[in-house]
């Protein structure tokens, strides 16, 4: 009797078990192509969050790394004109000095020759001007003949130009034109300092030896930069520049664009700047590396949060809302970015809708 009890309830159990209604299982989300629908049921939908697209005003930036150098005419490299040897030195490194001071004497017998060359030149000249005088004077008696006149006359007009070559070529060198065997003393050609020194009093140099010193005028310096050929329509002469060294990471320096090259370099695809910037405590030193930074006019453009941006290999898209619970996955070709937001170039206008949360499911769904 107990067996049948058991048996009993049992069946009545397992009759109990199929009557019961199932649960309902969540709605999957479907994916065909490039078009997917999370229904709202489905957990991942409150995950999801939306935005209207809008334009903004975006200034992109154009970053360039670059070099310092002296400005061309603030810097001059000073070298024997002639062979021979240096007798003494008006300076010191590190000194500052005037255009027109004296750098260093040198005796040399190429430089006499040119010494030699305007004396002669000066008493040919004094010659020919007391017969050009004289034949004058003769013309003006009546005792004179002309032909002889218009040749002194000749004859002085091409000395006079033979001293003015032969004074030329003593200015070229600063010399003031003293008496023959006098040493040459070597001038400085522009204001500045001295930042190299290689004069030893008694050394023989010859005339195409390397420059024994440099002089700069370093108040003011350029800084070379490569800006590419897609970036340059950002930048005009005259832009005001942010600049940073790495010598001075907290230091903010301003500068201003001063040249743009008209000429692309072939290889990088990129045009040559200029900036000058002030430099008057003389931080910024020839040779260091600095970035600069171009500020551009803001325009109106897409930016989108960077959350909204999925990226498949080496392209990326965004989900565009087509309905209450559907959404597209459309291509875009995207500018600059920072941490927040990222500019779209092309494949999305402004009034659209975008995921900007949620995407990541989309590839698990997949």
């Amino acid at each position: 009797m107990k067996k049948i009890i058991v048996s009993s309830l049992i069946l009545f159990a397992v009759s109990c078990k199929d009557n019961t209604p199932q649960q309902n299982k969540e709605p999957e989300i479907v994916i065909k192509g490039d078009h997917v629908t999370v229904p709202e049921n489905n957990p991942i939908f409150k995950k999801i969050k939306t935005q209207v697209v809008t334009e903004q005003k975006h200034s992109d930036g154009v970053i360039s790394a670059g070099t310092i150098q002296a400005i061309p005419n603030h810097y001059a490299e000073i070298a024997s004109p002639f062979s021979g040897r240096i007798t003494r030195s008006f300076i010191q490194l590190g000194q500052n000095i005037s255009a027109g001071s004296p750098l260093f004497e040198i005796l040399s017998s190429d430089y006499f020759s040119v010494q030699k060359d305007y004396t002669d030149a000066l008493n040919d000249v004094q010659l020919a001007e007391k017969n050009y005088r004289r034949q004058q004077d003769l013309v003006k008696h009546g005792v004179g003949i002309q032909k002889e006149l218009d040749e002194a006359e000749t004859d002085f007009k091409n000395k006079r130009t033979s001293l003015s070559n032969a004074s030329s070529a003593l200015k070229v060198y600063n010399s003031k034109g003293g008496g023959i065997g006098s040493p040459l003393i070597v001038r400085a050609p522009i204001n500045g300092e001295i930042i190299s020194n290689k004069i030893v009093n008694g050394q023989y140099l010859k005339g195409d030896a390397d420059p024994v010193m440099i002089i700069a005028e370093l108040s003011k310096v350029w800084i070379s930069g490569d800006v590419k050929e897609k970036d340059i329509r950002f930048v005009n002469t005259g832009d005001q520049v942010s600049v940073k060294v790495s010598a001075y990471p907290d230091r903010n320096i301003t500068g201003k664009v001063y040249h743009i090259n008209e000429i692309v370099d072939e290889d990088t695809r990129s045009i040559k700047v200029l900036i000058e910037c002030d430099n008057p405590d003389r931080k910024l030193k020839p040779g260091m590396y600095a970035t600069v930074n171009f500020s551009t006019t803001p325009e109106k453009t897409v930016m989108i949060p960077v959350t909204a941006l999925m990226q498949q290999d080496s392209s990326q898209y965004i989900w565009v809302k087509t309905g209450k619970s559907q959404f597209t996955r459309r291509p875009v070709t995207t500018g600059e970015t920072d941490q927040k937001t990222v500019r779209i170039i092309s494949g999305l206008k402004p009034g659209e809708t975008i995921m900007t949360e949620g995407g990541i499911y989309m590839l698990d769904a997949k």
